[in-house]
């Protein structure tokens, strides 16, 4: 009998532990086990292109697709804001032809406060086929921009970026801000950056309500260090306590993974964070 290669090997020990870990810290029966239930309806996972940052449209594409989500976040590098409107379309028909939904684009900027600035990334995200926006805003540019959130009907997420972050470092910085504004006008909560910053990231997420309209997840070997960012489910990311809590959320956004290192061969290490937090929602759906 040939021997089960390493690669192999490494995605068993994964895929058990993903299981382990979700089964000890969860109540319910082994019944998915033997009935093979999915838990993907409880949290729907998709991609943050930006993982793919270093593959061409095309192949980004293929690689969304090999992961078995058919959802997608769409970073400018895949869909470039300067391209004219026709090659906007004609990209964004790439990704609907290969079955993939479009939910949303970013992470962009909009720190210039002026409407023409603001207004040129509406069009870009409309013409794309984008319901959402992830942002990096100012606090300066926020009034302007959900003036045309309202315009538009695009929804903003505000992204978190941890301690370096000089505007919005964790998600209790953001929420102060906006808590009188137009409900499309919410976060994108960076659960790796979030943690970063020494807060509970679960209690963090509760604390954000209805305004968690999108997330970037990740996981890292400690939480206060960015380089130490590693495949979901061999870090110290809490995946069983953050879906719980979205689930009891009725969170009906997306949860992307933003899969930041191996940035030449993305694919190996998203293919088994994927199987991780699959093995986690199918135990929490058990």
């Amino acid at each position: 009998m040939k021997s089960i290669s390493s690669s192999r090997r490494r995605f068993l020990k994964t895929s058990s532990l993903a299981t382990a870990f979700a089964l000890a810290r969860n109540p319910f029966p082994l019944a998915f086990a033997r009935e093979k239930v999915s838990g993907a309806d409880l949290v729907r996972l998709g991609v943050a292109s930006y993982s793919l940052r270093k593959l061409p449209r095309a192949d980004a594409i293929a690689a969304v697709n090999a992961l078995g989500t058919p959802y997608v976040n769409i970073k400018s590098i895949h869909l470039p804001y300067e391209l004219p409107a026709d090659q906007l379309t004609a990209g964004r028909r790439e990704f609907e032809a290969a079955g993939l939904t479009i939910v949303g684009g970013g992470t962009v900027s909009l720190q210039k406060d002026t409407d023409e600035d603001i207004r040129r990334y509406f069009e870009y995200a409309r013409t794309s086929g984008m319901p959402l926006m992830v942002i990096a805003p100012t606090t300066q540019t926020l009034p302007r921009i959900e003036k045309f959130v309202k315009q538009y009907d695009i929804r903003v997420a505000i992204h978190n970026h941890g301690p370096e972050d000089k505007h919005f470092p964790g998600p209790r910085d953001i929420l102060p801000l906006i808590r009188n504004m137009d409900p499309r006008v919410g976060l994108c909560v960076d659960i790796g950056h979030t943690a970063r910053t020494g807060v509970d990231v679960v209690q963090a997420l509760a604390d954000t309500g209805d305004r968690l309209l999108d997330m970037h997840v990740k996981d890292l070997r400690d939480l206060s260090d960015k380089s130490s960012q590693c495949i979901v489910g061999q870090g110290a990311m809490p995946m069983a306590d953050i879906f719980r809590q979205l689930i009891r959320m009725n969170y009906t956004g997306f949860a992307n993974l933003e899969y930041e290192i191996h940035a030449n061969d993305p694919l190996p290490g998203m293919k088994e964070s994927f199987s991780y937090m699959r093995g986690v929602l199918d135990a929490l759906k058990a």
